[in-house]
């Protein structure tokens, strides 16, 4: 799959008056938006409708018990979302949940994992236990997510080759850590250019802090999108 804007925007923001303000600027130029972790604690689901769901790539990675992720994965699917996703290390079996309870409420909501955060390294993988290089083990776990029915993983740059291998052309990966030549890293670590990252094989890339921390955020969305042609 191959989209005409690729580019999600991090709406990585306190507010709901922010992310707002940056959706209505930048809508026009990206092909939708990530709603996370803090804009979701702070503004609630109502902030995916008010931005318009079918452009929401829901980021609040589910991992809990099966029953407990199938019944927030339905609520997800009926606020309409474009993706959402969870965390392949809840296993198989709640994978299944997640995407038998999406699919009951709205088919067009696609289902993805997070395998390994981009902010983590083979040194940060052995503190947790995994004793796998992050390539090894994002392969794996998206090898999982495909067979317990994930329409796609998260995973970064780096391992975009590795996915396609193992799970195919027509497995959605979505693909944080871009950052356009010459932006800072911040806490990224496995990181590649836009341009890079789309010739490689992904299908969405999520820009955040380059775009919207930018003096001029539409600038820097266009100059993304331009580069990208």
């Amino acid at each position: 799959m191959k989209n005409d804007n690729p580019v999600l925007v991090a709406l990585d923001v306190p507010s709901r008056e922010e992310a707002l303000r940056l959706a209505n600027t930048l809508r026009p130029h990206v092909g939708g938006f990530k709603v996370g972790l803090e804009l979701f604690c702070s503004a609630g689901p109502a902030i995916a409708e008010e931005i318009g769901a079918g452009d929401v790539f829901l980021d609040l990675k589910f991992h809990d018990i099966p029953n407990t992720v199938r019944g927030a994965s339905a609520a997800a699917a009926r606020l309409g979302v474009k993706i959402f996703n969870v965390h392949c290390l809840g296993g198989s079996d709640m994978m299944r949940a997640a995407v038998e309870a999406a699919r009951e409420q709205n088919p067009s909501t696609q289902v993805i994992g997070v395998t390994i955060l981009t902010s983590h390294d083979a040194a940060q993988l052995r503190e947790l236990g995994l004793h796998e290089e992050p390539a090894a083990a994002v392969r794996r776990l998206a090898r999982m997510a495909r067979e317990a029915g994930l329409d796609g993983v998260v995973c970064s740059p780096q391992e975009i080759a590795a996915v396609r291998e193992e799970c195919g052309p027509d497995f959605l990966l979505v693909t944080p850590g871009i950052r356009p030549a010459n932006a800072t890293t911040n806490d990224q670590k496995r990181i590649l250019t836009p341009q890079k990252t789309l010739t490689a094989g992904a299908d969405w890339l999520v820009i955040g802090r380059p775009i919207t921390a930018a003096p001029n955020p539409l600038q820097a969305a266009r100059d993304v999108l331009q580069n990208l042609g």
